[in-house]
C-alpha cells in the first residue's frame, strides 16, 4: 500500500511520516507447502522404533492436521516481519500518560542476570542467601529514604496489588483501635484503580470533586470527613498533572479527625529526589518499580508494587520481615498482627534487582536530575502544545501535561482520532479520555528518557495534525492509513473477537 492507493491524499513534507516496511504478511499457515521443514538433522545411525509398535496405534499421531510446512528462512523472516509491527520504547517516544513508560537501562538487566542472584532459589536456607537478602534490605532503606516512611514491605506484586496492602493495613490498625469504619474517599482527580481497591477492601467510596485549579477542595473535605472515614486515597501529582499543593492542610483534617492518608505512588517520577510523601502527612503508599524505577512493564510478567508505612502501620505489614539477627539477615514469621503474606515467598526478586541496580547507578543527585528532566520535557510539551490544544487546567504541570479536545472537537475529531492519526507519523499514541475528570483528554507523559529531538518531532506531529484537522478533518477521522490493519470497529471487536484462523473447507 502507497500514499497514492488510499482514498484521503496524505499530506507530503512530515518528518515523520512513512509507509509500513511490510504492509502484508501471510500466516504460516498460508505459505504452507507440503514437504517443507525448518531443520536438517543426519540420518539415524541406529536401528529405527517403530513408534506404533512401541507405544500403541492408538497413541500415534503421524502428521499434525493443518499444521504449517516451512522452512527456516521463511519462518525467521515471517517472525522478524512480525516484530515490525510492534511498538516499544526501544523504537522511540511512548508518551502514555499517568504509565511512566520509560527506557530500561540495559545495566538493570545485566544485574539481575548475575548467576548468583538469577539462580537463587527461595527455599534456600538463610545462610546460603545473605547476599540476596542483602538486596533486599538495601532496596528497603532505599525506597523508606526516597518516601520518607518508616517501613516497606517489597511483597505485593504490582501497583493495584500495593493499594489493596495498603488498604488492608489501614483496615487492620483501624479494627486494632476499635472500629475500621466505613467508608474511603478519593478524589475524582485520583488513580483510576483506588474506588476499586476501596470496594474490595470492604469500603464504600464517596467522591471529592476538584476545584477549578484540579486541586482537593478543602471546604468539601472538611465536610465529609466525618468519623465514619477511615481514609482518603489521593494522587498527587494527581492525573491532571498537577501537585496537591494543599496535601498537607488535606492531611492535618483527615488525622484531626482520626483517618488516614493513602498515597497512590504511580506518579512518583515526580517526586523523587525533590518531595517525600511521608514529610508531607501520608501514612501509607504503594511504589510502581516499573513506573518510577525503571523495571520491565506490563505484558503479563512480573511486577512490583512496593508498600512503604509510617511507624504505626509497621506491625501490620505482610509476613515475612526481614530483620537482622547479629551478623546476619534473617526472616521473621512471628508478626502476630500481620495481614498475612499477600505473594509467593518475599517477592518478585529479580523485579527487585533491577530496581536497586537503577538507584544504586543514580545516587542521590541523579535521581532529581531524573525527576527534573522528567518535570522539563513535560512543560516543554506543554508550552509548545498550548496554541493548538485546549488546556483544561492552568496550575503548572508536574511530569505529566493533560489536554483536552475541545478545539478539535467543533470539527467532529475527538481525542481518539488524533491519536489514531499520530500512529501516521510513528508514534505510539497518548493516553486517550483519561483521566475522567478532562473529557475528551489527551494525556501526555514524556518521561525524562527521551531527547530533545524526539520531543521537537513529537511536538511537530501534534501540531501537524491540528493543522489537519481544520484543513481536512475526515484525514484525521478516519486515520491511521500508514498501518497494515486501518481502522477497526471497536466495539465489535471486543464483543465478537475472531482468536482463530481456520482453513478454508475446515468446520
Amino acid at each position: 500500500m502507497t500514499t497514492e492507493t488510499l482514498a484521503i491524499p496524505m499530506k507530503t513534507g512530515l518528518k515523520k511520516v512513512r509507509p509500513h516496511l511490510t504492509q502484508n504478511e501471510s500466516l504460516l499457515f498460508e505459505i504452507s507447502s507440503p514437504g517443507k521443514k525448518a531443520y536438517q538433522l543426519p540420518e539415524l545411525d541406529v536401528p529405527a522404533v517403530d513408534a506404533a509398535e512401541a507405544l500403541g496405534e492408538a497413541n500415534v499421531r503421524h502428521e499434525i492436521q493443518h499444521f504449517p510446512e516451512v522452512s527456516e528462512v521463511e519462518t525467521i523472516r515471517h517472525f522478524t516481519r512480525l516484530s515490525t509491527y510492534n511498538f516499544a520504547i526501544d523504537l522511540g517516544l511512548y508518551p502514555l500518560g499517568s504509565c511512566t513508560m520509560k527506557y530500561n537501562p540495559r545495566i538493570n538487566e545485566t544485574v539481575a542476570r548475575t548467576e548468583g542472584l538469577a539462580w537463587a532459589h527461595p527455599y534456600q536456607p538463610d545462610a546460603l542467601s545473605q547476599g540476596a537478602m542483602q538486596v533486599v534490605a538495601a532496596l528497603e532503606a532505599a525506597l523508606m529514604e526516597i518516601t520518607g516512611m518508616d517501613a516497606v514491605t517489597l511483597q505485593p506484586a504490582a501497583g493495584a496489588h500495593g493499594e489493596w496492602t495498603g488498604i488492608m493495613l489501614v483496615r487492620a490498625l483501624l479494627e486494632s483501635r476499635g472500629n475500621a469504619r466505613k467508608k474511603i474517599l478519593v478524589p475524582d482527580s485520583a488513580h483510576g484503580t483506588n474506588p476499586a481497591t476501596a470496594a474490595m477492601c470492604g469500603y464504600t467510596v464517596e467522591n471529592i470533586a476538584s476545584t477549578e485549579r484540579g486541586l482537593i477542595d478543602l471546604s468539601a473535605l472538611e465536610r465529609m470527613a466525618t468519623e465514619d472515614v477511615a481514609a482518603m486515597m489521593i494522587t498527587n501529582p494527581n492525573t491532571v498533572g498537577v501537585f496537591e499543593e494543599n496535601i498537607v492542610k488535606a492531611a492535618g483534617i483527615l488525622h484531626s479527625r482520626g483517618a488516614l492518608v493513602y498515597m497512590d505512588g504511580a506518579n512518583m517520577n515526580a517526586l523523587v529526589g525533590i518531595a517525600r510523601p511521608g514529610d508531607f502527612g501520608v501514612d501509607v503508599m504503594h511504589l510502581n518499580l516499573h513506573k518510577t524505577f525503571s523495571t520491565p512493564h506490563g505484558g503479563g510478567g512480573p511486577g512490583a508494587g512496593p508498600v512503604a508505612v509510617k511507624k504505626e502501620l509497621e506491625p501490620f505489614l505482610p509476613a515475612p520481615r526481614l530483620v537482622r539477627n547479629g551478623d546476619e539477615l534473617v526472616w521473621n514469621y512471628d508478626l502476630p498482627l500481620t495481614i498475612g503474606k499477600v505473594r509467593a515467598f518475599y517477592g518478585n526478586f529479580g523485579v527487585l534487582v533491577r530496581a536497586l541496580a537503577y538507584i544504586l547507578a543514580h545516587g542521590g543527585a541523579g535521581l532529581r536530575n531524573a525527576t527534573m528532566d522528567a518535570i522539563l520535557n513535560a512543560n516543554y510539551i506543554r508550552k509548545h502544545l498550548e496554541p493548538y490544544y485546549e488546556l483544561p487546567y492552568k496550575s503548572p504541570c508536574m511530569h505529566e501535561c493533560v489536554f483536552s479536545d475541545d478545539k478539535q472537537a467543533p470539527q467532529g475529531v475527538r481525542t481518539g482520532d488524533i491519536a489514531k492519526r499520530l500512529i501516521d507519523y510513528g508514534f505510539h499514541p497518548y493516553t486517550v479520555s483519561f483521566p475522567l475528570i478532562v473529557h475528551g483528554a489527551l494525556m501526555i507523559e514524556p518521561t525524562e528518557t527521551e531527547p530533545k529531538r524526539e520531543l521537537d518531532l513529537f511536538i511537530d506531529a501534534l501540531i501537524s495534525i491540528a493543522k489537519e484537522v481544520d484543513e481536512n478533518p475526515e484525514l484525521v477521522k478516519s486515520a491511521p492509513h500508514m498501518t497494515r490493519t486501518s481502522r477497526v470497529d471497536e466495539v465489535t471487536a471486543a464483543r465478537k473477537p475472531v482468536v482463530r484462523w481456520t482453513p478454508s473447507g475446515v468446520k
